[in-house]
C-alpha cells in the first residue's frame, strides 16, 4: 500500500493525539486523461493527478469528518485538532462508531477482481487517434447532420481505509471511456442521440468505429420525432434507461430511508415487491466490474445476498450506523467520500428471472412506447408515485412506428415493479445487471 497507507496512519496518530477515542482515514488518490475532438480537430485535452484525504473522529457518542487535500504534517495535525473540536461539540449519536474487530472482512484488497490493467496507461495521442476514430464513424452514417463532440478518456486511482480499530484495506482500478453525441436533421428539427461505453480494461471495450456507429444510427432514428398521443399504454424501458427502475427500488430499501420512515417500501420487508418469478441480488465480487470489492467502506466483508428473492423483498441497505438505528446486522453497504461519514449504499445488482427477445415483448405491448431517454423526475419517496419527462418510438401492432419526445410518463413504483417482463438484452459488463423492461399500463401525456 506503499506510502498512501503511512499517510493514512499518521492522520489517525494524529487524531488520536489530539484526543479522539478512535477514528478511521481514507485517502484517495488518482490520475486521468482525457480527449475531446471536434471536426476532426483537438477540441479539448485534459490530464489531473490529486489526492484527497478525509478523517473521521469519534469522542465518545459524537462524530465528526473533516477532509482536505494538503498531505503536509502541519495540515495532517491541524485537520485532526480541528476535527476533535468539532466532534466535541456535535450532537449525540449512540449508534455512531466503529465496526467491531472480529466483524472485519479478512481480505483487504482486489484479490481476484481484475480490477487493475497491465497495460501501459495510454498517452494523449493515443486517446485523441480512439476519439477521432469514433468521431469519423459518426460522421460516416448517412443523415448524421453533424457530431457534437467525441470524446475519449483513461484513468487510474487508489483509495486506502485505515481505521483504529486494525483495519487496513485498499482499493485500486482502472478505466477506459469511449463518447459520442451525434445529431440529425437541422434547425428546430435536431435530435441528437449518443453511445457512451466505459470498462476496467481496454481490451474489453467495442471496437471505436462501433461506438460511432451506433451514436449516428440512434441519431438519425430519431430524427422526425414528434410527441405522442396521451392515454394510458404498455411502456418498454430500454436497456440504457431500464436500471432507474431498479434504483428507485434499491432506493426505497435504503438503511437512511428507512431510519427515516420515508420510503414507500417501509412496509414491504417480507411482501412482494416483483413478480414471483424474479429476483434481485447483489454480487459485489464479479470480475472486471467497476462496482465490485471486498469490503465495504467501514471494513466489513461483502457477500453475494438476494435483497430480493422470487419477487420477496429480504432485506434493507445498510452500514453499521443505519443497521444499529433499525436493531438489525449491517449488510457491509458502507459507502463513504472523503467530505462525510459512512453510508448506506448497493451496487452490483442483477436481475434474475425469465428472460424473452426484445422482439417478443414489443409483440406483446401492441400499442405503447419504447423509452430510450428520461429527464427530470417527480418522485414521491413515501408514495412511490412516479412521473418522469421522456422520448423514445411509438409503437403500432408491435412494430416501431414513429421517433417521439416531448412526453411524460406517470404511474406508481409499486405496481410498476409488480409487473415487469424482462428481456435479454442485458448488458453483462454494467455494474447493474439490468436488461429492457416492459411495465403495464403507464399513464402517457404527450399532445
Amino acid at each position: 500500500m506503499g506510502d498512501w497507507l503511512d499517510l493514512a496512519e499518521s492522520l489517525l496518530d494524529a487524531a488520536t493525539a489530539a484526543g479522539a477515542d478512535a477514528a478511521d482515514a481514507l485517502v484517495n488518490s488518482g490520475q486521468s486523461v482525457s480527449v475531446e475532438v471536434r471536426n476532426a480537430k483537438l477540441e479539448k485535452a485534459d490530464r489531473s493527478q490529486g489526492t484527497e484525504i478525509g478523517l473521521r473522529v469519534l469522542v465518545g457518542p459524537r462524530q465528526a469528518v473533516v477532509s482536505g487535500s494538503d498531505t503536509s504534517a502541519r495540515a495532517v495535525s491541524e485537520m485532526a485538532e480541528r476535527a476533535v473540536a468539532m466532534a466535541r461539540e456535535a450532537p449525540e449519536d449512540p449508534t455512531c462508531g466503529l465496526a467491531d474487530e472480529n466483524q472485519l472482512a479478512s481480505l483487504r484488497e482486489s484479490d481476484g477482481l481484475d480490477l487493475v490493467s497491465a497495460e501501459r496507461p495510454p498517452v494523449p495521442e493515443d486517446l485523441q487517434a480512439w476519439a477521432l476514430e469514433v468521431e469519423a464513424a459518426a460522421q460516416g452514417v448517412g443523415g448524421v447532420a453533424m457530431v457534437d463532440g467525441s470524446e475519449a478518456s483513461w484513468g487510474a486511482g487508489e483509495s486506502i481505509i485505515a481505521a483504529t480499530n486494525g483495519f487496513r484495506g485498499k482499493r485500486a482500478r482502472t478505466s477506459y471511456s469511449l463518447g459520442c453525441v451525434a445529431i440529425s436533421g437541422t434547425g428546430l428539427d435536431m435530435e441528437r442521440d449518443y453511445c457512451f461505453e466505459n470498462r476496467v480494461h481496454r481490451e474489453d471495450m467495442p471496437d471505436a468505429r462501433e461506438v460511432g456507429r451506433i451514436a449516428g444510427e440512434r441519431a438519425v432514428a430519431r430524427k422526425g420525432a414528434r410527441k405522442p398521443g396521451s392515454g394510458t399504454y404498455p411502456v418498454l424501458f430500454d436497456e440504457r434507461v431500464s436500471s432507474s427502475l431498479v434504483g428507485h427500488l434499491l432506493s426505497a430499501i435504503n438503511g437512511t430511508m428507512v431510519v427515516r420512515q420515508s420510503s414507500w417500501l417501509m412496509d414491504a420487508m417480507d411482501e412482494n415487491v416483483l413478480p414471483a418469478n424474479y429476483s434481485l441480488v447483489e454480487r459485489p465480487h464479479r470480475p472486471r466490474i467497476f462496482g465490485s470489492s471486498r469490503f465495504d467502506a467501514e471494513g466489513l466483508a461483502t457477500e453475494e445476498r438476494k435483497l430480493v428473492d422470487a419477487g420477496v423483498l429480504k432485506s434493507w441497505t445498510l452500514d453499521l450506523g443505519t443497521a444499529r438505528k433499525l436493531g438489525c446486522e449491517s449488510t457491509a453497504n458502507a459507502a463513504r467520500g472523503v467530505g462525510g461519514p459512512p453510508s448506506p449504499s448497493a451496487g452490483n445488482v442483477v436481475l434474475e428471472g425469465p428472460e424473452h427477445p426484445r422482439r417478443s415483448l414489443l409483440e406483446q405491448m401492441g400499442t405503447g412506447l419504447v423509452v430510450t431517454s428520461l429527464m427530470g423526475r417527480a418522485i414521491n419517496p413515501t408514495t412511490g408515485d412516479y412521473s418522469r419527462g421522456a422520448s423514445g418510438f411509438w409503437v403500432e401492432r408491435g412494430e416501431i412506428a414513429v421517433p417521439v419526445h416531448e412526453c411524460t410518463i406517470a404511474g406508481n413504483l409499486r405496481q410498476m415493479l409488480l409487473s415487469i417482463v424482462a428481456a435479454d438484452d442485458a448488458r453483462p459488463h454494467r455494474s447493474n445487471l439490468v436488461p429492457s423492461l416492459l411495465v403495464e399500463g403507464l399513464t402517457i401525456a404527450g399532445d
